[in-house]
């Protein structure tokens, strides 16, 4: 509580995943939390707004510590940016999964109030009615804060036998009007057991969101898992500030066990001690996690399909085609006399799929990666913290890309060993370096930045600079490149 006597609420994003059953879309670069998959927003970005929606007058909901990995850190503070949201982020030098997450985002948000509630949220799903999940979460929060319960959750009714989530069994005999008592955790069912579920009253999909008080999950995590604790913890005390992130000790963090949330603590719970009674809260609003194109297809329905049940997004022509989902980017996708196919066109790649066999794309990545083919990972648009640059074109000693610069943004000063640079504006202004002459450029202006001269450029202008640069030379990998100023700390 805080002096006014209203609950302190922390939102605590946790923000990681590469969403590998939605490659070709998402990849590790730019994995599936940052996709608009589900609306105008992405569902990061979605996460966030909803948070914003629950305002009942017995909260006080504080800032949102986020919880990503190193890598991801300029794709979170963009999408921030966008919809003019601040945060307390934290980032991972390498994923753990979720109980050292969770752990770390409970010991700021212990540094900061003590012991405010947290509410706990992945970040990459959708739900239909925010108000709905609104009013769940404000139940869920007044159940933890009394200390009715000591951990609430969201599950959802099942409509299908869904193998790829987790499912809550509860007590439905339960007194209490607004949650159940949580008899046990299930892991993903194969599909019989899955079927079994479906059919008795009592089993729910697990929505991976809790609510916690911070000390308790830190007291539990100590308890069930104290190599986690420990470790965690280490590498909390021994971070870097380094504004806007905060950085635990990479070294120690690399030592921590990994598991996650449910594993660690929310199972323990259920089988070891009375005295952590669980709750598990309906959300009666339309839920889905978006973990494979399946999914995704299932949840675009209610707005999308057409009479024969396809989904088209993009310039898609069906011809005596049903229940096809279409993802199309860059070219025209036709399709004639199929059905249940999964259809996903990127700049580099092409999936097509079955429907039935939509959890199985994880193997195509892994093929990729066994491959050592860069598509595994990342898009031939490739954001940076200045903008984003696009290779559209390439062969032997030359590669053609699209580049674009964000407003107010630099690049490195750099230099390169092995390769000149052309440079024409498309759109906006561009401030250009070139060793001891600086330049103005607006549109349909060029310049020539020979190999081995210093150089940075910049966009002081108020919209986006577009540019092409054609790049020649004996190497034209990204590792030619020397930084000698970064205002992002890259070496």
């Amino acid at each position: 509580m805080n002096e006014e006597g209203k609950t302190l609420v922390v939102p605590v994003i946790l923000c990681g995943g590469s969403g590998t059953r939605l490659w070709p879309l998402s990849r590790e670069s730019y994995p599936k939390q940052f996709l608009k998959l589900a609306g105008a927003h992405s569902l990061f970005q979605q996460t966030l707004l909803r948070i914003k929606s629950l305002t009942q007058a017995d909260l006080t909901i504080q800032e949102p510590i986020i919880v990503t990995n190193e890598a991801h850190r300029f794709l979170v503070l963009d999408q921030l940016h966008q919809i003019d949201q601040s945060a307390e982020i934290i980032l991972e030098p390498i994923g753990k999964n979720t109980a050292p997450s969770l752990t770390l985002a409970a010991l700021k948000a212990t540094d900061l109030y003590e012991n405010g509630v947290l509410i706990v949220l992945p970040a990459d799903h959708a739900i239909n009615d925010n108000d709905d999940f609104c009013s769940t979460l404000n139940n869920a929060v007044s159940a933890v804060t009394a200390n009715k319960i000591k951990i609430g959750t969201l599950g959802i009714k099942p409509t299908y036998a869904e193998t790829g989530y987790g499912y809550i069994e509860c007590q439905i005999e339960s007194t209490e009007s607004s949650y159940h008592k949580i008899a046990r955790f299930v892991e993903k069912p194969n599909l019989k057991l899955a079927q079994q579920y479906i059919e008795q009253s009592n089993f729910y999909w697990n929505s991976g969101v809790f609510i916690i008080k911070s000390q308790f999950w830190l007291t539990a995590i100590e308890k069930f898992d104290s190599d986690i604790f420990e470790g965690t913890a280490s590498a909390w005390y021994n971070k870097k500030l380094d504004t806007p992130f905060i950085r635990p000790n990479a070294d120690l963090f690399q030592a921590i066990p990994s598991n996650s949330i449910d594993y660690t603590v929310i199972e323990p719970c259920t089988s070891t001690d009375s005295n952590y009674q669980l709750g598990m809260f309906e959300l009666a609003s339309g839920w889905s996690d978006l973990g494979t194109w399946e999914a995704v297809s299932d949840y675009q329905k209610t707005d999308n399909a057409d009479t024969d049940g396809n989904v088209w997004l993009g310039d898609v022509i069906g011809i005596d085609t049903a229940n096809c989902y279409v993802h199309a980017e860059q070219r025209l996708i036709s399709l004639l006399g199929v059905d249940d196919l999964i259809i996903v066109d990127t700049d580099d790649a092409i999936l097509i799929a079955n429907k039935s066999r939509s959890q199985d794309v994880k193997k195509i990545v892994s093929q990729l990666k066994k491959d050592k083919r860069v598509e595994a990972t990342t898009h031939q648009k490739v954001y940076r913290p200045w903008g984003w640059y696009q290779s559209i074109d390439e062969s032997e000693r030359f590669k053609v890309k699209r580049i674009c610069v964000q407003p107010k943004a630099s690049l490195s000063l750099q230099k390169h060993h092995h390769r000149a640079e052309h440079w024409v504006v498309v759109k906006g202004t561009a401030e250009v370096l070139c060793d001891d002459q600086t330049m103005l450029l607006s549109e349909n202006q060029s310049t020539y930045i020979p190999l081995g001269a210093v150089h940075r450029l910049s966009n002081p202008g108020s919209i986006p600079l577009e540019m092409i640069e054609v790049q020649s030379g004996s190497y034209l990998e990204e590792d030619d490149i020397i930084r000698l100023e970064d205002n992002y700390g890259r070496g």
